[in-house]
C-alpha cells in the first residue's frame, strides 16, 4: 500500500494515465471491488481520497486490494501466497469462484484452507 489516492492503490504501479490508455473507467475499478467484497470502502472514502493506505486498511481489506489489482492488470498467471488469509471463508469462496470461472489467468494458489479451496484447483499438492 502507498500514499496516495484508493484509486491509485488499485491500479498500482499504473498511473491513471495508463489506466485510461488501457480504456478502464472509474466504474470498471468499483466492479473489481464489488467482486471481491469491498466496495464499501468508496462508499466511506471515494476513490479520490488520499490516505497513509497502510495505516488505515485492515489485513483482509489490503489482501482484497491486491486481488483487485489481479482484475485491474489482468495477468496470464499470478501466484497467490495465502492471499485471503485474512478474510472468512465465505469470502474467499466468492472471491475463487469468480476467479475461477470470469478470469483468463492461471493461478498457482498457496494456502493452508487446502479442503475450502481444492475445487477450484485443477492440482492440488
Amino acid at each position: 500500500m502507498t500514499l496516495g489516492t484508493f484509486r491509485d492503490q488499485i491500479i498500482y504501479p499504473d498511473s491513471i494515465e495508463d489506466m485510461h490508455r488501457k480504456a478502464i473507467t472509474d466504474d470498471h475499478l468499483l466492479e473489481f471491488l464489488r467482486i471481491v467484497q469491498i466496495e464499501y470502502l468508496v462508499e466511506r472514502e471515494s476513490l479520490d481520497s488520499v490516505q497513509d493506505w497502510h495505516d488505515v486498511l485492515s489485513g483482509g481489506e489490503k489482501q482484497r486490494i491486491a486481488l483487485a489489482r489481479l482484475l485491474y492488470h489482468k495477468p496470464l498467471f499470478a501466484i497467490l501466497d495465502e492471499c485471503t488469509s485474512a478474510v472468512s471463508i465465505d469470502v474467499e469462496q466468492s472471491i475463487y469462484e469468480y476467479l475461477t470461472n470470469s478470469v483468463q489467468c492461471s493461478l498457482l494458489s498457496v494456502t493452508h484452507r487446502v479442503k475450502q479451496l481444492q475445487q477450484y484447483h485443477h492440482f492440488v499438492l
